[in-house]
């Protein structure tokens, strides 16, 4: 198959586009996590043409408090921490350091998990395909917290399908997956928003939305 051409008009197109990527791999109702918020409409279009279940897998990045878009490692719900060992050498800092951060970050994303979930717990992924998605890698750090702890789960098939990732990232993650699906891998990459004509930020209604829309409708 060829590489995508860029950009996609939106994170449902981008779906799409992913979604055809993924039906060879004999993926029929797969469990689909998505990562939200941009995740979830990519998810939705993968879920409608593998027939399977969506469902989110809430993450919450670990930010460096003087620069809060640096990431020292991230969180993902029923996981535990992935710290960037190397970065925080870097930084001087030790795990300990930074346990004020993750506390704060974990609260959040049991807060989101509330507001998206409910009680419901995670669905049942034991012997079972998987499929974690997002709208885009840029290092890849809250998809390493994602894949490690869907891993821990116990599924039969572990995939991780995003539309557009930067080319250094795909090879530092394939290892951490049964096969990692990225229809394009521009060497030119800076964020993951530049290859989307509408990358608009989502709400947390926008995900509870796109979670109880009709997947057959659309």
């Amino acid at each position: 198959m060829r590489w995508k051409s860029l950009p996609y008009s939106d994170r449902l197109a981008a779906g799409e586009v992913l979604a055809e990527w993924l039906v060879p791999l004999g993926l029929d109702g797969a469990v689909v996590l998505a990562l939200p918020r941009g995740g979830v409409p990519v998810g939705h279009a993968v879920a409608r043409r593998l027939r399977g279940s969506l469902d989110v897998l809430v993450t919450r990045k670990i930010g460096y408090p003087p620069q809060p878009e640096l990431g020292l490692g991230a969180i993902a719900e029923g996981g535990a921490p992935v710290l960037d060992a190397g970065l925080l050498r870097r930084l001087g800092l030790t795990e300990d350091d930074v346990a004020p951060i993750v506390a704060a970050e974990r609260a959040e994303l049991e807060r989101r998990v509330r507001v998206y979930r409910g009680d419901r717990p995670l669905p049942e992924t034991a012997g079972r395909p998987v499929v974690v998605v997002d709208d885009g890698l840029a290092t890849g750090g809250t998809a390493r917290a994602a894949v490690r702890a869907t891993r821990e789960r116990g599924p039969s098939r572990l995939v991780l399908a995003v539309p557009v990732a930067a080319a250094e990232t795909v090879g530092s993650l394939e290892a951490e997956v049964d096969e990692l699906v990225v229809p394009a891998a521009p060497l030119d990459f800076h964020a993951v928003g530049q290859w989307y004509l509408d990358f608009g930020q989502l709400t947390d209604g926008d995900v509870v939305a796109w979670l109880a829309r009709p997947r057959e409708a659309g």
